[in-house]
């Protein structure tokens, strides 16, 4: 005898072995009849809150693309374009678009990261580039070295021709940007060489090259050196002090410019809490480390010998994470950007434009938002600026964005069509209920989670593979036009008590199919956050800034048994961080994560076999048998592997893997052996924290191991290093024994459940 149960949330009907309930049993099968995928009809998200932006980017030279490029610049004399990739080949071409081939002019082998071509390259075929050499002490050194083109017209460097001009070591925060300044002599930028704040002072000491703005004469030698040092440098005659040094108290100057006047314009990555511009003086003390821009950091250190200067605009970490400076716009193409400095944040993709007279910004807005990795910006002979996408591997461009259809974003999350009833938080027809393997650490709060997919729409399942095959990278879903993904968060503020559960928050990935969905740009989501009143009836859409909010938890554990936990509502930049392209954005809805059982009102069925009857994928994947998965971490009974590399997956490796914005250079993703990931090779390049000489992960020592360190950490280097305030103890000591208790096998395993098994 067969009974069927309707599934209200799912509208479908799932008929299962009756014996199974009569024994008592939950049942566990996959669905073996479906009556129906009900359809979700009542959708209100449409369009975004924010105003439309004035511009959008378009590959300026479609026909070209590079593989990890970090550097361009022109080629004096000629309209022409050069770009570096990190692998060290270096591409010259046409900046006319319709003859614009890429052609090598020299491949070095090893890491470039800036790129420079001397203002008489056409006499002389002089190339500087800045690449990165293995230490024998340790760490790295990054060296200023000089090839030529015997024919310049020829545009091909003679490898045998190189010679060092400039090094200093690096152990993190490398800078390397290499640009000549209106004065002919050839400008550097040079990171503090660190990672983390604490382990280097060398910001604010002029007795080495590393956190300063160097400015060389390559054009004539002093003795001992390979270049000459301008007189008119500010610390020539200063005892003890490189007379190298043109400005100091810089952390990491990535990518700088000048403009029409002469000024030296520079981004300044920031450590904490922001990100910066600056104008450049000679002789200008920029705090690092004393301070972050115009605020405090670590004041009680000494001071170099001249005055701060302040910035010229700061963003707080909120908005961006890793400014990426640029160029000023004077393209008659676009005569609305004129005049504008144009600028961008690596990790959320924004670029920005602004005006600067007699010494202010007068403007400074949002001119488009992309999901690129915009690590450079560069300029032709007629004013054009160009943007230089890391991930992507293409030149873009800024183009006037289409008209948009004015749409009425829902400022209420009773107003989305996600929930015929706030008050109970009931979901509408046709949203699908889903959970996860390994959930993501959010500082305690356990989450609800639905696919919302408009009408009779259907996700591609595993079609998203992009830039490049990556190692360990699974690939992605790609989701329909206007597909959402909703998450609500609960918080109990007595702890061990779920009757004591707040919602605190729901959050949504809002999809909108951008043109041509073939492309790295097609998966666009943007995230929003509902915030759930006092009285929890309703939730107010959050501004783009972010929240923070202080909770009262009861909890034996603390001190008078009580704690306050500040809970942080991500901006809306902070959702790109970890929705990351690299990552598929949807981190949560994914093959290794879905593949598991899920209790639909009674009815335990797999989730990927489950959504597959629905008929929701356009193509229908294999048994859920055949598919891998990860584990649950908290599940005692697993394999501690398995455990371990589940939770680093679900918690890290949406940075940390091959473009996910992670900037040290290992993986995090399960799919590899660990051997593989380069975590228990890698020495920390983001300071040692005073462990001595230590590893990412160093097998059979805890104390050694960075990751398990940072884990602990809740002020500077914890990690994760965004919406996390509390750590995760649980997971502290499952990692600290995955570690201390790992064999030499273990390094060659996989962190997944592979297909069939």
């Amino acid at each position: 005898m067969r009974i069927c149960l309707l599934v209200a949330s799912l509208g479908l009907s799932l008929s299962i072995v009756s014996s199974d309930l009569a024994r008592g049993r939950e049942p566990v099968r996959k669905p073996t009849g479906i009556a129906e995928r009900a359809l979700w009809s009542k959708s209100r998200v449409r369009g975004t809150p924010d105003p439309p932006l004035p511009y959008i980017t378009v590959p300026a030279f479609p026909q070209l693309k590079f593989y990890e490029p970090l550097a361009m610049t022109q080629v004096p004399g000629e309209n022409r374009l050069v770009v570096a990739q990190r692998g060290g080949k270096v591409f010259t071409f046409s900046a006319n678009r319709r003859q614009a081939l890429s052609k090598l002019l020299v491949d070095v082998k090893r890491t470039v990261y800036g790129v420079a071509l001397h203002p008489r390259y056409q006499e002389n075929g002089h190339v500087f580039l800045s690449t990165e050499r293995a230490n024998p002490e340790g760490g790295g050194r990054i060296q200023v070295i000089r090839l030529t083109a015997p024919d310049p017209a020829k545009h091909v460097v003679d490898p045998s021709t190189e010679r060092l001009i400039i090094e200093w070591p690096a152990d993190g925060h490398r800078g390397g940007c290499l640009r000549f300044g209106p004065d002919k002599l050839l400008y550097i930028g040079v990171g503090d060489g660190s990672g983390i704040a604490d382990q280097l002072k060398t910001g604010q000491d002029l007795s080495d090259l590393l956190a300063a703005m160097l400015r060389i004469d390559v054009d004539r030698q002093d003795d001992g050196l390979a270049y000459g040092i301008p007189k008119d440098n500010p610390f020539v005659d200063r005892e003890g002090a490189r007379g190298e040094i043109w400005a100091y108290g810089l952390r990491q100057p990535w990518k700088f410019s000048f403009d029409s006047a002469g000024r030296l314009w520079v981004g300044e990555v920031g450590q904490d809490l922001w990100e910066m511009l600056y104008v450049v003086k000679r002789g200008g003390n920029y705090g690092w480390s004393i301070r972050e821009g115009a605020h405090p950091f670590r004041p009680a250190r000494p001071m170099g010998p001249t005055p701060f200067e302040e910035p010229v605009l700061e963003h707080p970490h909120s908005d961006f994470r890793s400014i990426t400076g640029g160029y000023f716009y004077s393209s008659s193409r676009t005569p609305d950007l004129q005049d504008h400095y144009l600028y961008a944040d690596y990790d959320t993709g924004q670029i920005r434009g602004l005006r600067y007279r007699d010494g202010k910004v007068t403007d400074d807005r949002q001119l488009a938002d992309t999901q690129m990795r915009i690590v450079a910006f560069g300029p032709d002979d007629e004013g054009e600026v160009y943007l230089l996408d890391y991930v992507g591997g293409q030149i873009h461009w800024l183009v006037k964005a289409p008209p948009v259809v004015p749409h009425n974003f829902p400022r209420k999350l009773s107003e989305t069509g996600l929930f015929r009833d706030t008050r109970t938080l009931a979901p509408e027809r046709g949203l699908i209920p889903y959970s996860v393997n390994a959930a993501l650490w959010s500082d305690g709060a356990t989450k609800e989670r639905f696919i919302a997919l408009p009408g009779e729409s259907q996700i591609e399942f595993e079609s998203v593979v992009y830039p490049q095959p990556a190692p360990g990278a699974q690939a992605g879903w790609r989701f329909p036009d206007n597909a959402v993904l909703v998450k609500t968060f609960f918080l109990e503020t007595e702890v061990g008590n779920p009757a004591s559960r707040r919602r605190l928050e729901t959050r949504i990935l809002h999809h909108k199919l951008m043109p041509g969905s073939d492309s790295i740009g097609a998966q666009f989501w943007r995230g929003y956050t509902y915030v759930w009143n006092d009285e929890q009836t309703d939730a107010e859409l959050l501004g783009k800034d972010g929240l923070d909010r202080v909770f009262t938890v009861k909890d034996p554990q603390a001190a008078n048994g009580v704690r306050r936990q500040t809970w942080r509502f991500p901006s809306r930049a902070e959702c790109t961080l970890c929705h990351t392209m690299a990552a598929k954005y949807a981190l949560g809805v994914t093959t290794l994560q879905m593949n598991k059982d899920h209790n639909y009102d009674g009815v335990v069925a797999n989730q990927i076999d489950t959504l597959a009857h629905l008929g929701v994928f356009k193509q229908r994947p294999s048994s859920a048998k055949q598919l891998a998965r990860l584990v649950d971490y908290n599940d005692g009974q697993a394999d501690i592997n398995l455990r371990a590399r589940s939770y680093l997956h679900a918690n890290c490796s949406h940075c940390h893997r091959k473009w996910g914005g992670g900037n040290a250079e290992f993986q995090m993703l399960a799919a590899l052996p660990l051997a593989e990931s380069g975590a228990t090779e890698m020495t920390p390049q983001q300071g040692r924290f005073k462990l001595g000489e230590s590893l990412i992960i160093k097998p059979g020592d805890p104390r050694r191991s960075m990751s398990l360190h940072r884990m602990k950490l809740l002020e500077l280097g914890r990690m994760p290093h965004v919406g996390s305030n509390v750590v995760h103890d649980e997971a502290v000591e499952l990692i600290e024994k995955w570690i201390r208790n790992m064999k030499a096998g273990d390094l060659q395993k996989p962190g997944i459940i592979a297909s069939g098994e």
